[in-house]
């Protein structure tokens, strides 16, 4: 392996990790008493932060609990529409391309929402955007309960991923506003168990109703709105500030990290076939509707479980290796689950198995690629790659779809295989071709929610080398 082999940015230049170094030209300028007074007024604040900042970091952590509130109803809602609709594509005979079609639909609008939202915001007020939002959201739900259209249904799953996507950023937001240094890291990781959990939970409420009538549409519409309550409540006058990032080129982001760019495309692919055709595929398979909700929510449980250990590992070994196990376990996961009957409880274990590695895919690739990028671009960088991720999304249920129509329900599963296989194999390739990230100038994993916006990474304490 040579230099030669690292990568190079839009116009040929070969990178270096980026490392920021101390501000010594700064030092250099002040005299020697400045310097003495600057190091006195720091013990001084150290002597003062011992005494008062350890009660006083607790107190904003305290006044999040309304926020994650109204989080865990919106996705116990997301969660439970989005299982219901699914199950009910079978009932309701789309073919499993349309339903395919319809669940992209949901990937559809979420792509879009961010951009839109931050717009909004400063001209309307972040507690009117979040009410008009969760309005039409819950809206949407019910109008899958009046229509059994499948142009209708792929619209309302547009509404309400839009709708989604645009109460995340702005939660986000509204976190990363309120949320101290001191508690940041804390609150990223409560805003991904809480997430996730919520999602999950949610998918198991399929099993409480008659998921052919119209109430378990209502459930996951009032759900949805009572995401409100907290929200409103705990809002202050004050809007968060909401200003879009500057955008790094897709290209140019694949010329500083191709394996964290093709992580996070294949990440979605994936993410996008599971979560939008994993209970369609479980009610094709004959399963009971409680044993859907089981089904379809034991990625979430994985995602909650092995995100944090994984992260764990890839912060002291290798980041690339770490990267070919975890693709290389989820590819495998993949091959089980095509091979197994969904009643199995083997199946049970490998939805566990894939979620624990489908989720912490996307955010290794995501940390590897900020391990190249300079510090300057980390937000740039991560949104740019997380609208990669949302490409890979929405084409990931159309994708797996169309292969299921032709060559069997099982292919939702080979689908999944071949793109978490590209991402073992190229991570395998480059590890032998181009040299890597030296262990001490990698950056801290960043544990983001799947589906998160930039404004959920702006969360995390800044990554920094260790």
């Amino acid at each position: 392996m040579t230099g030669a082999d690292t990568p190079s940015d839009a116009h040929g230049n070969v990178l270096e990790p980026h490392f920021d170094a101390p501000g010594d030209a700064t030092i250099g300028s002040l005299s020697e008493s400045a310097i003495e007074s600057l190091v006195a007024g720091v013990d001084a604040d150290i002597e003062t932060s011992d005494t008062i900042e350890a009660p006083l970091e607790n107190a904003p952590m305290a006044g999040l609990w309304a926020l994650f509130l109204g989080l865990f109803l919106l996705m116990l809602g997301n969660g439970l529409n989005g299982t219901v609709v699914g199950i009910r594509t079978e009932s309701e005979g789309f073919s499993v391309a349309v339903t395919g079609l319809v669940m992209a639909g949901y990937f559809a609008g979420f792509m879009l929402s961010p951009a839109a939202v931050v717009r909004m915001v400063p001209q309307v007020g972040h507690v009117r955007v979040f009410a008009g939002l969760a309005s039409m959201a819950s809206s949407a739900v019910l109008i899958h309960s009046v229509t059994s259209d499948p142009f209708t249904w792929t619209a309302m799953r547009f509404v309400f991923g839009f709708c989604a996507a645009g109460l995340y950023v702005v939660i986000e937001s509204w976190l990363n506003d309120t949320a101290t240094s001191a508690i940041r890291g804390r609150v990223l990781s409560l805003y991904m168990i809480v997430s996730m959990l919520g999602l999950g939970i949610g998918q198991l409420l399929v099993g409480v109703g008659d998921v052919e009538g119209y109430a378990l549409f209502v459930v996951a519409s009032v759900l949805v709105s009572m995401s409100l309550v907290p929200m409103t409540l705990a809002a202050s006058t004050t809007p968060p500030a909401m200003t879009a990032s500057d955008r790094t080129s897709v290209r140019e982001l694949w010329s500083i990290a191709a394996t964290g760019v093709l992580g996070a495309a294949m990440a979605g692919v994936v993410t996008g076939a599971v979560l939008g055709l994993s209970a369609a595929y479980a009610t094709r398979q004959g399963l009971p509707i409680d044993r859907v909700g089981l089904f379809v929510s034991m990625p979430m449980v994985g995602a909650v479980l092995l995100q944090f250990p994984i992260g764990w590992v890839s912060d002291r070994v290798p980041r690339r290796g770490v990267i070919l196990a975890v693709a290389s376990t989820l590819a495998a996961a993949c091959v089980g689950l095509a091979l197994v009957s969904a009643e199995s409880i083997a199946a049970l274990g490998l939805m566990f198995l894939l979620g624990g590695t489908m989720f912490p895919l996307y955010s290794l690739a995501l940390t590897y690629t900020l391990d190249w990028a300079p510090s300057s671009k980390t937000v740039a960088v991560s949104g740019t790659l997380i609208r990669v991720n949302g490409v890979g999304a929405l084409v990931g249920p159309l994708l797996a779809s169309g292969l299921m129509a032709v060559f069997g329900e099982a292919w939702l599963f080979w689908t999944g295989t071949g793109a978490a296989s590209v991402v073992a194999a190229v991570t395998a390739w480059r590890i032998v071709t181009r040299d890597g990230v030296p262990l001490e100038r990698q950056r801290r994993f960043v544990n983001l929610p799947g589906r998160a916006s930039e404004f959920a990474l702006r969360l995390a304490p800044r990554p920094r080398r260790r």
